[in-house]
């Protein structure tokens, strides 16, 4: 019997431990389509893995499969809710979304399938109670944090972790979007974030709008990627954070003083042109510091004559703890 090509290929990795497409291409003597082709399908379905971005890629045998159907049962509301808000990004760099990604978590860390998923779905239901129109309201942490409240409300998409089961699906793309500063990975993000920035610029009628700047010195910042490809049509407002002897991150500050002197003196608005409405957009909240400063000074030169917005990617659930990892 003619062995599969698709067999081939595993017996040759297995043999090699891992192998390039190279050199499956040399050891088939097939065109290169055809075997991208029987690599996708292999990869699609979870029998091999692989690591690298092009030129450098290798393929690798699965070392967790993917389990048959038979072997668990999830209803399909709970199916449904999983493959819509689960996402792991695994040590070895992989991003694994949906059904598949919660079934490797629950391998790895030992837990039963069925009754995993009916737990995951009740805490999904207690955290999306805060949650309307898509939309977490952190006013009330504002209001009880700071003596003096420049913002008019504050949003965020979504809570940077939960219970157990740890970091929310923007949680994980947030953080190795800016930590491997993946452009591919922030443009996946942005698209994500797109409909309820959207939704919040033609809720309150916004006319301007103010990207946090941030402190952290790299290569590709997420934050001037999101202002790129959000593609709005209406004017930045140029925030700029200055440059000091030694830069000290807001998220490296515990105490809520700290915070606020860092944000104040390092935090500059340009320009003196004003507007109605304005939306501030950070990525992540820790104490508020930032964003009630930043609205502060806005009020402080006469710039905003309506509403000031904050809205950021993701929150804790907990106060305003400090989310140190972004």
């Amino acid at each position: 019997m003619k062995q599969k090509t698709s067999e081939k290929i595993t017996q040759y990795i297995q043999s090699h431990k891992q192998a390039t497409a190279k050199e499956l291409l040399d050891y088939l003597a097939m065109s290169p389509r055809a075997v991208f082709k029987q690599l996708a399908n292999l990869l699609e379905k979870g029998e091999i893995t692989k690591i690298g971005r092009p030129p450098k890629v290798f393929y690798s045998l699965a070392k967790i499969s993917v389990l048959s159907p038979e072997l668990y049962e999830i209803e399909k509301k709970t199916e449904k809710a999983i493959e819509n808000n689960f996402l792991i990004i695994t040590p070895a760099g992989e991003k694994k979304e949906g059904l598949d990604g919660f079934i490797y978590w629950c391998r790895k860390n030992n837990q039963p399938i069925s009754k995993t998923a009916k737990e995951y779905a009740k805490t999904l239901k207690k955290y999306d109670a805060f949650k309307k129109n898509g939309l977490i309201d952190g006013m009330r942490k504002m209001e009880s944090t700071f003596k003096k409240v420049y913002l008019d409300g504050l949003f965020y998409l979504d809570f940077y972790s939960i219970e157990r089961f740890g970091k929310t699906k923007l949680g994980q793309l947030l953080l190795y979007a800016k930590q491997s500063q993946n452009k591919i990975l922030m443009k996946d993000l942005i698209i994500s974030l797109k409909p309820q920035i959207d939704f919040i610029v033609k809720k309150f009628n916004i006319d301007a709008i103010g990207f946090i700047p941030p402190t952290v010195k790299r290569e590709t910042q997420f934050m001037k990627e999101l202002q790129k490809n959000l593609r709005l049509e209406i004017p930045v407002i140029p925030i700029i954070k200055v440059k000091t002897p030694i830069a000290v991150p807001q998220k490296t500050l515990n105490k809520l003083e700290d915070r606020i002197e860092n944000a104040r003196k390092t935090i500059i608005i340009e320009g003196t042109v004003s507007h109605k409405n304005i939306l501030f957009i950070d990525d992540a909240v820790g104490s508020g510091a930032t964003l009630n400063e930043t609205a502060g000074q806005l009020r402080a030169k006469g710039m905003a004559k309506g509403k000031i917005i904050g809205l950021v990617i993701t929150g804790s659930y907990k106060g305003f703890d400090v989310i140190s990892e972004v």
